[in-house]
């Protein structure tokens, strides 16, 4: 079993491994010894895991209850967050006892905002199924929901306990959801691997995948230890997402997936990028490439007049301008600030 332990305002480790979701009591009762736990989760990652990690936490001395929400980004809000204050509230937990977010990153975002808030902050575990989940969001403290405003725009920062990362739950993904989870780790070895990039392009990704999960979260928690405010470094895993989660919004958070926006987001920048020089020659092509080998997509028609005005709402745009990631070469990564005036004509091409 891969361990990688990531030194925050909270030392916590991420446990990688094939086949390790049922020792999930054993693992949790060895950084809890007291309070009941609570499992959030969704109705689709209920029916694959729900019961076997309450086996798992009853057999390790735990008294577990559930809670299930519908799955889905549009589940990801207030009306989900109530729900789960509510349950807790109903169940007597209190600061002892701690939340068990099990599932992506909707409800890793979603369950580890209920910890963060509940009673001013109980702890909390996440177990992430999902490849996005795995490699990025269940690692580093950022939870949030969203509001009509935009993606993400209410949250805190509120580090988990532990994180447990079984890569066979990948295995019950659907070939296009599999595909949606590599966006975020082809993104880890655009923006501080070469290493990685070139075990992603030339190699069998499934058959490397704990040794994939490992330089993953690896690199987003030195990232995190380094900025765990996202005030300066941390903002170079934004890479690709100023796009996304403009897209996002522009169709509504339906039909095109988190993934597959990061993956357009980061072609599109790259594409424009290397024609004004801002990266080297034929870097965009090595990481179409590789976005094509995971299934991903690297254009859309939406357009980019639309996309400029809805990402001048995300949280990178600040008061008098913007922050974009661009990649010069393959492992490298660097922030640049951009007035409005000066962002709307890169856009352009």
């Amino acid at each position: 079993m891969e361990k990688v332990l990531v030194k925050a305002s909270i030392s916590y480790e991420i446990l990688i491994d094939k086949g390790i979701l049922d020792r999930t009591g054993e693992f949790i009762r060895a950084v809890k010894n007291t309070g009941k736990a609570a499992i959030i989760t969704d109705d689709n990652v209920d029916k694959y895991y729900g019961d076997r990690v309450m086996k798992s936490l009853e057999s390790a001395g735990f008294s577990p209850k559930k809670y299930v929400f519908p799955h889905g980004e549009s589940s990801k809000n207030h009306t989900t967050l109530l729900g789960i204050y509510d349950f807790l509230a109903e169940n007597g937990y209190t600061r002892s006892d701690f939340i068990v977010a099990l599932g992506g990153g909707v409800v890793g975002d979603t369950a580890g905002f209920a910890a963060a808030t509940y009673m001013r902050g109980i702890d909390f575990i996440q177990i992430p199924t999902t490849g996005i989940s795995q490699s990025d969001s269940s690692v580093g403290g950022k939870t949030a929901v969203d509001i009509g405003g935009g993606k993400n725009l209410v949250g805190a920062f509120h580090q988990p306990r532990l994180v447990i990362c079984d890569t066979d739950t990948l295995d019950t993904l659907t070939p296009e959801f599999f595909s949606d989870g590599m966006a975020e780790i082809v993104k880890h070895g655009m923006i501080k691997s070469a290493e990685l990039f070139d075990i992603l392009s030339t190699k069998d990704i499934k058959a490397n995948m704990v040794d994939i999960m490992r330089r993953n979260v690896t690199i987003k928690g030195q990232v995190v230890e380094n900025d765990e405010r996202e005030k300066g470094e941390r903002m170079l895993l934004n890479f690709g997402h100023t796009l996304a989660h403009a897209l996002e919004k522009y169709y509504n958070y339906t039909g095109l997936t988190h993934g597959y926006a990061i993956s357009i987001g980061m072609s599109t920048f790259t594409h424009i990028a290397e024609r004004r020089g801002m990266c080297k020659a034929g870097v965009a092509d090595k990481l179409d490439a590789l976005l094509r080998k995971c299934g991903l997509p690297l254009t859309d028609n939406a357009p980019m007049d639309e996309l400029f005005k809805i990402s001048l709402g995300d949280k990178k745009h600040l008061a008098n301008g913007m922050n974009i990631v661009i990649c010069p070469d393959i492992g490298e990564s660097k922030i640049v600030r951009m007035s409005v005036d000066e962002y709307a004509d890169f856009l352009k091409g």
